[in-house]
């Protein structure tokens, strides 16, 4: 921020003497922790460390205008009142907070308790600034969600007085396109809202006349550099770096110690505005003087016994002149802060909504639509615009819904104009319906969706196990079909099946002989429906049996979707073989049995001691 705007002019201390001296004698009474100078410079605060002095230019508020008014020095407890007669205005409304402004204040310190617990931030403290930034908002002058009757300004950081700053919003905020100046019942510099400021009340909008948004961010702001609000280090350092002045910390310890002893709620609107700003020149305010009478001249003595003479005309003379009362001191007025015509919001430039690329959307059921809805705001010229908040309602016959269960969706536009509804799931029932974006605030057109659920499909089928599925004639399959759904890899869930046991590969008759299902009563059927796989896309088909009938037979599974599986079956009688300890019956042989009779003898049969051979003719 230095180098943008160069360094800031620092805003001066207050400059009435009816100020400081209370300022000084309430440091004394009711604030034990308002700091002063102490030697060399230094601040002291009662005996801890100097405080570092943050540079005027990363303050919040430019160092611009405050409300120097302190609190009552009586208890902020509100005295007990009566239908008839009403709580006075220094008790009810200086020392109590309108219920909007104390709700913002309580609604952002629980925020910053859960996301920056160890800031230790007090809506205490964020009620003082507030108190001194604006007086509560004028009093609590809010409407039901928050945003000021109004704009609260601050005075032109012109550099008369105040800081010089340049405009730097286009006038957006503040109505000023030449400087800028404070916006709001925190009193924003627009400079420093377009980084600190927040959506407190979840509208979509960070308005810094917001009293929530401004709450919420003026908390963030306080606790950012790790401060810590439950040390003085941290609280004062926190505080000089919203307003660079060690008068604007010591009043606003001041009134920080005063909400600690306890403070209370009024109605909104019936708060009391403060009536000496920082800048306040003239001096404090007089008694209404009472213009003295002037005195009748005496009549003149006559003696006794002596006829008065008849009256003559008195000697011209200058009649007696009564000395001229004083003028009476004119009280300090606090310039009028005039609310400037709101600039159009970026709602109020919206022409129309423009479809951000989607096509026609279609889910199967239970799955989510995919890409996201999206919308586009754009003005006439089709510039789209930011911070605007987009609805997507969902119509029709169906029960999708998004995130959540709800058929209401609002979103705000980001910096490209476009709002991306949150996603959207697909219900069980089939069919057609419409979503439709409209821009809240607005009576536009709306701009619809066609979205359509279908079925649960699968585009795969397979079969869990690999065993062969055989059976005898008359038997019962040993294992039962297990098959897994899938769609695109994934599993695919509640998907509707049937399972028939078809004639041929060519024919998917039902076959009317060979396996089968059996139904409740046990009757053979050859045809299931009404099938669905479980969360993990298995289902497990019934046991089969089989008829006397052998062969191959064809088990055919179809999903939705178009998958299919085709499994054999196999029915054929079983081997049979010898049991153990059964005798064998013979085989019998191809070869010749060798005969025991002799053999037939052609010649003589030599007699003993004769010679074996004979030669013919010895």
């Amino acid at each position: 921020m230095a180098a943008q705007f160069g360094r800031r002019l620092r805003k001066g201390a207050v400059t009435t003497a009816v100020a400081a001296a209370a300022v000084a004698a309430l440091s004394a009474s009711q604030a034990p922790g308002v700091i002063g100078d102490g030697p060399g410079g230094q601040t002291t605060t009662g005996g801890t460390q100097p405080v570092p002095d943050p540079v005027a230019d990363d303050t919040a508020t430019g160092n611009s205008r405050y409300y120097t008014d302190l609190p009552p020095l009586n208890s902020p407890k509100p005295a007990p009142t009566t239908a008839t007669t009403p709580p006075t205005v220094t008790t009810e409304g200086q020392a109590g907070i309108p219920a909007t402004v104390l709700d913002a204040y309580k609604k952002a310190a629980a925020e910053l308790a859960a996301s920056k617990p160890g800031c230790n931030m007090p809506w205490q403290l964020l009620a003082a600034i507030g108190q001194v930034e604006s007086g509560q908002a004028r009093g609590g002058r809010v409407d039901a969600n928050g945003t000021t009757l109004g704009r609260i300004l601050g005075p032109k950081l012109d550099g008369n007085g105040f800081a010089h700053i340049k405009d730097t919003d286009h006038g957006a905020y503040d109505g000023d396109t030449t400087v800028d100046r404070a916006v709001g019942p925190m009193q924003f510099i627009p400079s420093t809202w377009a980084w600190a400021g927040r959506d407190g009340n979840g509208d979509g909008l960070e308005d810094p006349n917001n009293v929530y948004d401004a709450a919420l961010a003026a908390g963030h702001y306080l606790c950012r550099n790790d401060w810590n609000m439950a040390t003085d280090k941290g609280l004062h350092a926190a505080i000089l770096s919203y307003n660079n002045s060690r008068d604007y910390l010591n009043l606003v310890l001041t009134w920080l110690e005063y909400y600690r002893k306890g403070t209370h709620e009024i109605p909104d609107g019936t708060g009391r505005v403060p009536s000496h700003p920082s800048d306040d020149t003239t001096p404090g305010t007089s008694a209404e003087p009472t213009a003295p009478s002037p005195s009748a001249p005496a009549a003149p003595s006559t003696p006794p016994g002596t006829t008065p003479p008849s009256p003559t005309p008195p000697p011209a003379q200058q009649p007696s002149t009564p000395t001229a009362p004083a003028t009476p001191t004119t009280p300090a007025t606090p310039p009028t802060w005039t609310p400037l015509p709101a600039p159009p919001t970026p709602t109020d430039t919206v022409d129309h909504l423009a479809n951000a690329g989607m096509a026609k959307l279609t889910a199967m059921a239970g799955d989510a639509f995919t890409p996201r809805l999206s919308a586009r705001a754009e003005t006439a010229s089709g510039t789209p615009v930011a911070k605007v908040r987009v609805r997507f309602t969902i119509t029709g016959d169906t029960d999708a819904t998004f995130a959540g269960g709800e058929t209401v969706a609002t979103v705000a536009t980001d910096g490209s104009g476009v709002a991306v509804a949150p996603v959207l799931r697909a219900g069980e029932r089939t069919g057609a319906f419409t979503v439709r974006a409209t821009v809240v605030g607005r009576t536009l057109p709306g701009l619809p969706y066609a979205a359509t659920v279908t079925a649960r499909a699968a585009d795969t089928l397979t079969r869990t196990g690999d065993t062969a599925l055989v059976c005898i004639p008359g038997g019962e399959f040993a294992e039962r079909v297990e098959v897994k759904a899938t769609y695109k890899g994934a599993a695919a869930d509640l998907v509707a099946a049937t399972a028939t046991l078809v004639t041929s590969a060519d024919d998917p008759a039902e076959n009317d002989k060979g396996p089968y299902f059996k139904d409740a009563d046990g009757k053979p059927v050859r045809a299931l429906t009404d099938l669905e796989t479980d969360a993990d896309g298995l289902l497990e088909l019934p046991e089969l049996y089989a008829d006397d009938t052998t062969g191959t037979f064809l088990l055919r599974i179809t999903s939705t979707g178009g998958a299919t599986l085709t499994v054999e079956l196999t029915v054929s009688a079983a081997e049979t073989s010898p049991s153990p300890g059964e005798p064998t019956e013979p085989t019998p042989s191809t070869e010749p049995t060798p005969s025991t009779e002799p053999t037939p003898s052609t010649g003589p049969t030599p007699s003993a001691g004769a010679s074996p051979s004979a030669s013919p003719g010895a």
